[in-house]
This record gives C-alpha cells, structure tokens and sequence, in this order.
C-alpha cells in the first residue's frame, strides 16, 4: 500500500512541470553572500556585485551566461554556468506537460525570485511571455532552480543556482528593476544555423537571432515589442537595424560557404534533453548496468536527484538530413551520422562557389537571397527541367537565402514535430541507491 501511495506521488510531481512549493521557510540560504571566487572574477573585469545583470541560456550547448553591465551601458560576460539538466528537444515550449524548457525573450523581477525552493533556491523566468499568448501556448512554474532534475527548467545544481540567485539578489537590492533572460536552442552562429538550417523551427529560431544580433551588436538589452506574430527589438532605431542588417549578411554569406562546402543539414534527437559534457561524463560513470545512476553521498550532495539520467550516457542523436529534409536512409544511427558530416560531398558547381564567396553587403544593404543557378553535375545526361521545376540552387542552399529575411515567422502546426511525441504521463525520478561510486569519477572537477 505504501509503495502505491509512494508511486502515486512521484507520478503527480511528474505531471507537474517544475512545481516549486515553499518547503523551507526557515531556510536562510537565500542570504548566502557571493563566493569570494566569483567576487574576485568581479574585481578582475572592472564589475561590481551591484551593477545590472542579465542572463542567456543555451540548450544545445548545455550553459548558461551571467552579464554585467558597466558604467558605460554596455554588458560584459562575467561568467558561463554548465547547466546540469534541462529536459526535451530543441524548440519552444507550447503547452503544460510538454517537458520543453521555453525560447525566447522573458523577464525576471524580484517577485520571481523563490528563497524557499523545493530545488534549494530558484527563479521563475517569466514563461508564458506575451509572444507565447500570441500563439495559446500555457503551463507555468518554468524555474531555473538547483538540483539536477528538471521536467521543463534548467537544473543548475544546488552551488550554481546559489552563485547566480545571490549575484542577481545583489543587482536588485543596488536598484534593478527586473534583468532580462534570454532563452536560445543553441548559440546562434553560422555552423549552427546551416546545420539546423532545414528545422520546422527555423522561422523562429532566426526571429531569436534578431534579438541575439541586437544584443552581440550593442551589448544593451535589446527592447522587446511583439507584434504580428514576432518579437520586435529596437523599433524604430535605424542605426541599430543598419549594423544588425550588416552582421547578417555577414552570417549568411558564411551560412552558405558552409553549406556549398557540404555541411549537411541536420536533427537533434534527444532522450530527455540534456546534460553539460562535464556533467554527463561525470554521471556516465556512476550508470549502472541497467542505466540506473548509482549515488553515494558525496555524488547526492553535488547533484541531488537527476531525472533520467538513462538518457545522458550518450548525448543526442544526430540524424543527417537530405536536402529535402527526409531523414538520409543511409545515416540511421548517431555514428553514421556524425561520419556523413565529415564526408566531403562532390565540389559544387563553380557558379555556386562564385556566389558563396561574394563580399558581404554595405551595412545599410538589404540583405540579398543567396542564389547559384549552375545545374548540378550528373553522371548521364538528362532531359531539360520543366520551367516550373524546383531550381537546383534552391535544392543546394535548401532555403538559406531567406534564413534572416524579415519575413512572418507565424509558427507552423509542426513547429515541434521533429522532436518524439510529448509524455503524457512522464516517468517518475528513477530510484536511486545508496553505494560507493566508482574510483575514477571526479565530481569535484565539475565546476
């Protein structure tokens, strides 16, 4: 009876997002001052504990990023935070149960902060925001929190989470309002953007770069609008739009070197999402045979409970994509996949070539598609296309000449139909039992 009851329980905390009820009222934690190590990382880069923050998450790439901002207006990193756990697939959240740790723009004032977190200390970060109402996404309670258990938030560990709740704890009682939280499904560079370049998301993953660029470009919190189905960052400020439109015709330009250099598109299939490599190496030798994590003490202390982790040995699976965005037959598994990107397809047409090299536009220039009308080699000889054919160049590029067009990006139906079918009813925490770890495992090294 007792099991049932236990079984029960875990089930309705599972179904529940990252529900942060106040379990520890008497807990002072929450006073904790700053480390001295990360106060002294202050001092070195000219901050202060109380000069403004604001924070950017990366999902592919498992980190978080604490900003400071100086007496000259301009935010200076001040430190990248691996993140120990977040949960689903790349994309953006649309629904309560969905597991999906959100994309986007939010804002996190004083009233979010939780000193008496289930998950040792947490901040909610503001999900769902005005552009998810736009679109009827719900859920809530999506926390960045300790422990390394999530089912939608960013798990941190209970150290980090106690750095970053105490660096933005300072920030506010100096005078900030609210700091911004920028949500990323990975760090918006070119081999990313070619990479993913054929995603359902990829109309709103490049609205995310806009906001990205006005921030790379500035180094000042962008000012969100949203409007039309899409945030709008700066509105009105022609000079700031002048210099992003130059950077991504910078970034486009690379995009399609490395596309006409073979960079094949590409999916990210995960478990459960993910866990930062320093993490999951240190996990992946605690797995028993049967991918259950085996903890002693030492290991429960640094990361409390870890949700799935059956799922992080390994990482995701990468799954080559045609051109078309079928999955290619002949990469089935990561290994394969993973070796069809180091394969170097046949050179591409000179015109093609020609046209991936051009120099980069003048910074107020609109930016141009990226087209190469050359035909394919062939290995026999073919009729001509029919005048209403797909051009070859649109079937080499896959769509990158419009990836930072400034077009609608009106989420599709699909928008998450890459990833596997949502759990309605998720799993509960494994168990986890109580032996001596392995020898070999250095938790300590996990910074």
């Amino acid at each position: 009876m007792m099991k049932r009851i236990a079984l029960a329980a875990s089930l309705t905390l599972a179904l529940a997002a990252c529900q942060d009820d106040n379990f520890s009222r008497s807990s002072t934690r929450h006073l904790t001052p700053i480390p001295p190590a990360a106060m002294a990382l202050m001092a070195s880069k000219g901050m202060s504990k109380s000069d403004p923050i604001l924070i950017r998450a990366y999902k592919k790439e498992s980190e978080m990023e604490v900003w400071k901002r100086g007496s000259d207006g301009k935010y200076a990193l001040l430190k990248t935070y691996p993140i120990c756990r977040w949960s689903g697939q790349l994309g953006p959240k649309t629904r309560e149960g969905d597991r999906q740790v959100p994309e986007g723009f939010y804002t996190v004032a004083p009233s979010q902060m939780n000193p008496n977190s289930a998950y040792y200390l947490s901040f909610d970060t503001g999900y769902p925001n005005a552009f998810d109402r736009q679109f009827g996404r719900n859920g809530g309670d999506i926390m960045v929190h300790g422990s390394c258990s999530s089912r939608g938030c960013f798990a941190m560990t209970d150290q980090n989470i106690a750095e970053i709740y105490a660096i933005a704890r300072e920030s506010f009682a100096s005078g900030q309002r609210a700091f911004q939280f920028q949500s990323y499904p990975f760090r918006m560079t070119p081999k990313n953007l070619a990479q993913h370049r054929l995603d359902p998301n990829i109309g709103f993953w490049k609205n995310l770069k806009e906001g990205s660029d006005v921030f790379e470009v500035t180094k000042e919190e962008p000012r969100i609008a949203v409007a039309g189905g899409r945030y709008q960052f700066n509105p009105g400020d022609e000079i700031v739009a002048a210099a992003v439109r130059h950077k991504q015709a910078q970034d486009e330009q690379k995009v399609a070197e490395l596309v006409a250099d073979g960079v094949k598109p590409i999916k990210l299939a995960y478990h459960d999402g993910d866990s930062h490599e320093s993490f999951r190496t240190a996990l992946a030798g605690s797995m028993g045979a049967d991918g259950s994590l085996v903890v002693d003490a030492r290991m429960r202390d640094r990361f409390g409970d870890v949700s799935r982790p059956e799922g992080l040995s390994s990482g995701p699976q990468e799954i080559a994509l045609d051109d078309s965005g079928r999955t290619r037959p002949q990469a089935p598994s990561a290994a394969m996949a993973f070796a069809s990107l180091d394969q170097a397809p046949a050179a591409p047409a000179p015109a093609a070539k020609a046209a991936a090299k051009a120099p980069a536009p003048a910074p107020a220039t609109k930016v141009a598609a990226v087209a190469a009308p050359a035909a394919a080699p062939a290995p026999a000889p073919a009729p001509a296309a029919a005048p209403s054919e797909t051009p070859f160049y649109k079937k080499v590029f896959g769509g990158i000449g419009d990836l930072f067009s400034t077009g609608s990006t009106a989420q599709p139906a699909a928008e998450t139909a890459q990833a596997p079918a949502p759990v309605s009813v998720p799993t509960a925490k494994p168990l986890q039992k109580r032996v001596q770890a392995p020898s070999t495992v250095n938790v300590a090294a996990v910074q």
